[in-house]
C-alpha cells in the first residue's frame, strides 16, 4: 500500500500487466463459440448439450462482475487481481484437459468467476493510478489491447483448433497466465484508500448469485427453449425478478452493500450506464447477426466468418488511437454523438442485404462499425466515470460493467428470438404469393424444370427438384428479410443513445480548464486528485 505517486515506468508497466490478463480473458471468452462443434465432436454430446459450455461462463460471469467491487475492498487490489488471475488460468488448463462434457462445465463456471472481475478491476486501476490528463493516452493503449481479442479470435483461434486441437484454446492461456502473475505481484499495489467490509452481507451474496445467475440462465436458453411457454423458462424468471428485486432493496438498505447502488444518484454515471446498456444490446446482437448470416445464408465456414468480422476489431484499434487524445481536448457528448451518428450509418449499410452480396459488402460496413465503437467507448466511459470519486471507482466500474453485460445478453436473446419468429412471419407472407396464377412463380418453376432437365432428369423428377428450389429460396428470402428486420432494431437501439447525451454534462480536465480563456461556464470539472482543489 503507497500513498506517494508512482513513476511513470511503472504506472505503463502495470497497464501492461493487466492489459494481458484482459486480453487473455477477451480471447477466451469469445473463441469458445467457434470451438463447439470441435468439442462436440470430441466429447460425443448433442451440440444442445455443448451449449452449457458458453452458458455456464457467461451466468458465471454475470455473477462475479456485480461483486468485483466489494471482493475488491475484502481481499485488497493486488490480492484480489492475483486471486482471479490464478483462478482463470488454472481453470483455463484444466478445461483443456477435460475429459468429459460435465468436468469442462464446471472447469468453465470457474472461468467464469475467475474472469468477470478482470475488466471491472482493469478499468478501475486504470482510472486510478494515472491523473485525469493522462487517462486519454492510458485508456486507448488499453482499449488497442483489449480489442485484440475480436482480431485474434479467427486467425490465432481458427488456427489453433484447425491445425492443433480445440483444447489448444485454452492451453494458450497458461505461459500468459503464469507471466502476467508475476508482472502483477511485481508491480500492482493495493490502493490506500480501501476500505475492508466490517461485516460480510450474506443474504445480499445469496440474492445477487441467485439473482443474476437465474437472469443470465432465462436469457440465454429463453429462445432454445421457447421461452414462457417452457415451466422452467417461467421459473427462471420469476425467480430472477424476485430475487433482484430483493437484492436492490437489500443493497440500498445496509450499511455496507455488496453493490452500492448509491453511485447511481451521480447523473453522469446514471445516464452513463442505461447508455452503456444500449451499447452492450446493440454492438454484441450485431456481431451474432454477421456471424449467422455469413454462415447460414452466404455459405461461409468459421474461418472465412471470423474474418468477416475481424476488421470490426481492426477499426476499434485505430480509432482508440485517435479518439484517446480527443477525449479531453473537446466536448465528449460532440464524440459520443458521433460515434453513435457514424454507428447508425454502418448498420444501415448492413440492412441492405442479398444473397449473393460478396465479402467486402459485410467487412466494409464492419470496418465502419468497428471505428465508430473506439468514439462510442471511450467519450463514455469518461462521462460516465470521471465524476466519481476514486475511492468509489472500484464500485462503479462493476456497476458500470454490470450494465455492459446484461445489455449484451438481452440484445441477443431479442434478436435471436425476433430473428426466429420473423422469419416464419416473412414466409407466411411469402409462400402466400405463391401461387399458380402468379407469373414470376410460373417463370422461375419453368427456369428450374428446364435446368434439371438439362442434367438427365425426367419430366416428373425435374418438376419436383423445381418445387423444392422454388421452396428453398422462399425460406432464404425470409431469413434475409429477417435479418434485415433485426439490423434495423439494432440500429434502433444506437440512436436511442442520442436523446440521452444531452443529459449529461461535459467532464472538463483541470489542465483543460487552465487553458481556457473567458469565463466559466457551468459545466463538470474532473480533477486530478493529485492537484489541489480549484479556488474561487
Amino acid at each position: 500500500m503507497t500513498d506517494t505517486p508512482i513513476g511513470a515506468a511503472r504506472k505503463w508497466t502495470i497497464t501492461f500487466s493487466i492489459m494481458m490478463v484482459s486480453v487473455m480473458q477477451a480471447f477466451d471468452a469469445s473463441v469458445t463459440k467457434v470451438a463447439l462443434p470441435n468439442m462436440q465432436g470430441a466429447l460425443s454430446v448433442s451440440l444442445e448439450e455443448m451449449s452449457w459450455v458458453v452458458t455456464s461462463y457467461l451466468a458465471a460471469n454475470a455473477i462475479a462482475i456485480p461483486a468485483s467491487g466489494w471482493l475488491t475492498a475484502v481481499f485488497g487490489r493486488r490480492r484480489f487481481y492475483l486471486i482471479c488471475t490464478v483462478i482463470f488460468t488454472v481453470s483455463s488448463f484444466l478445461s483443456g484437459i477435460a475429459p468429459n462434457l460435465e468436468f469442462l462445465v464446471a472447469m468453465r463456471i470457474l472461468q467464469g468467476l475467475g474472469g468477470g472481475p478482470i475488466v471491472p478491476m482493469a478499468q478501475a486501476i486504470m482510472w486510478e493510478i494515472f491523473p485525469v490528463g493522462q487517462r486519454r493516452t492510458a485508456g486507448g493503449v488499453w482499449g488497442v489491447g483489449i480489442m485484440l481479442g475480436p482480431i485474434l479470435r479467427p486467425t490465432v483461434g481458427g488456427w489453433l483448433i484447425d491445425e492443433l486441437s480445440w483444447r489448444w484454446i485454452f492451453y494458450i492461456n497458461l505461459p500468459i497466465g503464469i507471466l502476467a502473475f508475476f508482472m502483477v505481484s511485481a508491480f500492482l499495489y493495493d490502493a490506500p484508500f480501501h476500505r475492508r467490509p466490517q461485516r460480510v452481507d450474506v443474504l445480499g451474496i445469496v440474492l445477487m448469485v441467485v439473482g443474476f445467475g437465474g437472469l443470465q440462465l432465462t436469457l440465454d436458453l429463453g429462445e432454445r427453449w421457447d421461452w414462457f411457454d417452457s415451466g422452467l423458462i417461467t421459473a427462471l424468471a420469476v425467480i430472477a425478478a424476485c430475487t433482484l428485486t430483493g437484492f436492490v432493496v437489500r443493497e440500498l438498505t445496509t450499511a455496507e452493500p455488496i453493490l452500492n447502488l448509491t453511485v447511481f444518484e451521480d447523473r453522469n454515471f446514471a445516464v452513463g450506464t442505461i447508455a452503456m446498456f444500449l451499447t452492450g444490446c446493440g454492438f454484441n446482437s450485431s456481431v451474432l447477426l454477421v456471424a449467422l448470416y455469413t454462415q447460414k445464408i452466404l455459405g461461409y465456414d468459421a474461418w472465412t466468418s471470423g474474418l468477416t468480422l475481424a476488421p470490426g476489431g481492426l477499426g476499434t484499434m485505430l480509432a482508440l488511437m485517435v479518439s484517446g487524445r480527443l477525449v479531453s481536448r473537446m466536448d465528449q457528448r460532440v464524440m459520443l454523438a458521433g460515434g453513435c451518428l457514424v454507428q447508425v450509418f454502418a448498420l444501415w449499410q448492413m440492412t441492405h442485404l442479398t444473397p449473393t452480396m460478396d465479402y467486402w459488402s459485410l467487412a466494409g460496413p464492419r470496418f465502419i462499425q468497428g471505428f465508430s465503437q473506439g468514439f462510442i467507448f471511450v467519450p463514455l466511459q469518461a462521462l460516465a466515470l470521471a465524476t466519481i470519486p476514486t475511492e468509489r471507482l472500484s464500485n462503479s466500474t462493476a456497476a458500470y460493467n454490470m450494465m455492459r453485460n446484461i445489455g449484451g445478453s438481452v440484445g441477443v436473446a431479442v434478436v435471436a428470438t425476433l430473428l426466429a419468429r420473423r422469419s416464419q412471419q416473412h414466409q407466411v407472407t411469402l409462400t402466400s404469393h405463391v401461387t399458380a396464377w402468379n407469373p414470376e412463380v410460373t417463370t422461375r418453376l419453368r427456369e428450374w424444370t428446364d435446368h434439371f432437365l438439362a442434367h438427365g432428369a425426367d419430366s416428373f423428377t425435374a418438376s419436383r427438384r423445381a418445387m423444392a428450389m422454388l421452396y428453398r429460396e422462399t425460406v432464404t428470402q425470409a431469413q434475409i428479410l429477417a435479418y434485415e428486420d433485426d439490423l434495423w432494431l439494432v440500429l434502433v437501439a444506437f440512436a436511442l443513445v442520442l436523446p440521452l447525451i444531452p443529459f449529461m454534462s461535459r467532464i472538463r480536465t483541470e489542465h483543460a480548464r487552465r487553458g481556457r480563456q473567458g469565463p466559466e461556464r457551468p459545466e463538470t470539472v474532473a480533477r486530478d486528485p493529485g492537484l489541489p482543489p480549484p479556488t474561487h
